[in-house]
């Protein structure tokens, strides 16, 4: 992820460039070649670094959801540590996952577009991790709006992550507000979603639409 603020290893900025190629023109749009010139190097010299093309893929995506789920442990044991309130955790999770939202959205695009071409075995592990990353959130959630039973819980985190998950659908960059209003737009948005989904379930809303 882009909060990293040490320098990318030559392995780091051949797959920021392929997911970025990737996102722009498909996976099957780009040549291995083209990922080379990109970072200054032979296509055939990428070869000492991944497979193929379907390595780099495997390890963007997979690497994503790992880097997701770790981030979301590693989260929740420093509010624990520091005593935080759970509407406060929530927000340290919200804020991460916006920071991702915003600063990987060719990873999102790729997600969305490329996760079938994955193996069998690959493409298990990448839900396996998303799996685990929303119970997290469950959890959290769940603490804030206890009123808010475990399944509408778990349904409103796959909401939020796909409100969160749209930036890379919003319109030019240019027409937008700054990065950190987008930011505060967004955590505004999702504690919302939550805050109104909680409301609805103390209220009984929704028996009758499901009826």
């Amino acid at each position: 992820m882009s909060s990293r603020t040490d320098a990318p290893t030559r392995r780091e900025q051949i797959l920021g460039e392929a997911a970025r190629l990737f996102a722009e023109r498909g996976f099957h749009g780009v040549g291995v070649d083209e990922i080379g010139a990109a970072v200054g190097i032979s296509g055939p010299g990428l070869y000492r670094h991944f497979a193929g093309k379907d390595a780099m893929l495997a390890e963007l995506l997979v690497g994503i959801s790992e880097r997701l789920y770790a981030g979301g442990r590693r989260c929740l044991a420093e509010s624990a540590g520091a005593g935080l309130a759970p509407g406060e955790t929530l927000d340290a999770l919200i804020g991460r996952h916006i920071d991702f939202a915003l600063d990987d959205r060719a990873l999102i695009t790729l997600h969305d577009r490329e996760l079938d071409r994955l193996r069998d075995s690959d493409r298990k592990l990448v839900r396996q991790l998303q799996r685990q990353y929303v119970e997290l959130w469950v959890e959290v959630v769940r603490e804030v709006h206890p009123e808010l039973p475990e399944k509408e819980a778990r349904a409103s985190v796959h909401a939020v992550f796909g409100l969160l998950n749209s930036t890379p659908h919003l319109s030019r960059p240019s027409s937008l507000p700054d990065r950190a209003a987008t930011a505060a737009l967004l955590h505004r948005l999702a504690r919302g979603a939550f805050t109104a989904a909680a409301g609805g379930a103390a209220q009984g809303w929704g028996g009758a639409a499901g009826a």
